[in-house]
């Protein structure tokens, strides 16, 4: 049976082949499929609560613009996390845009005007990365008395019908170096129309939790000029010309 850092593994895979935009956080991340026919806008907005070493817990934030066309075509920004309180909007660090018709992944870097692209090899993942979602091709996850599924069932978010899966995994205190029982759980409520996750969440007690919520939903057809290399951009590859 397939485990956990294979999980991981396979994760971190399409998320460097397909240069999808975990952003400046670390960790789970909403996954934007480039399907066809499914065109849409949208707002990701970030919540995340970090343990610090000596316990005490930060808390930051950020929202992202995600836009997808006709083509399947994607645009996911990649922004800073900015502390909960602050009234400054997150910068842009980087934008992802993506074209499952060619394969070309090319990364924007605003700030620079600078640009790189590539070729993937393999064909775009049409749903989220494997078992970290609750679509209907879905896989649970390997049998274990430490490792549970659960089904939340159908709920609405943001306008769409949403159905919700919580994972949730138990390390024991002989295995946890605290004495205590570990709890962490995923939630994941996937969007069939969309073909994406709508909201996930991640909780661990050793290190925090982050919540991605999609909002803002328009099933329009964005500005066709959000999917090309601005002008006046460079390729950074030109620096070892």
């Amino acid at each position: 049976m397939r485990s956990r850092f294979w999980l991981s593994a396979v994760f971190c895979f399409i998320l460097v082949s397909l240069c999808s935009a975990a952003s400046a956080q670390v960790g789970p991340d909403i996954f934007v499929t480039p399907v066809p026919n499914a065109s849409f806008n949208g707002v990701i907005n970030v919540e995340r609560l970090i343990v610090q070493p000596d316990g005490s817990v930060a808390s930051f934030k950020a929202t992202r613009d995600i836009h997808r066309d006709a083509q399947g075509r994607i645009y996911n920004e990649v922004r800073t996390l900015l502390p909960a309180s602050s009234s400054a909007p997150p910068q842009i660090e980087r934008i992802l845009l993506y074209d499952p018709q060619t394969r070309l992944s090319t990364m924007l870097y605003p700030r620079q005007q600078r640009f790189t692209t590539t070729t993937v090899n393999r064909p775009p993942a049409t749903v989220p990365p494997a078992l970290l979602y609750a679509s209907p091709t879905g896989q649970s996850l390997p049998p274990s008395e430490f490792a549970k599924e659960e089904d939340l069932g159908i709920k609405e978010l943001s306008g769409l019908s949403v159905h919700g899966v919580r994972e949730t995994q138990t390390i024991p205190a002989d295995k946890s170096k605290t004495g205590q029982d570990i709890v962490i759980t995923d939630e994941y409520w996937y969007s069939y129309d969309l073909s994406i996750n709508i909201m996930i969440k991640h909780v661990d007690p050793r290190t925090g939790s982050v919540t991605m919520a999609v909002t803002q939903v328009t099933r329009t057809e964005p500005d066709a000029a959000l999917f090309e290399i601005p002008a006046g951009y460079k390729d950074v590859r030109s620096n070892h010309q």
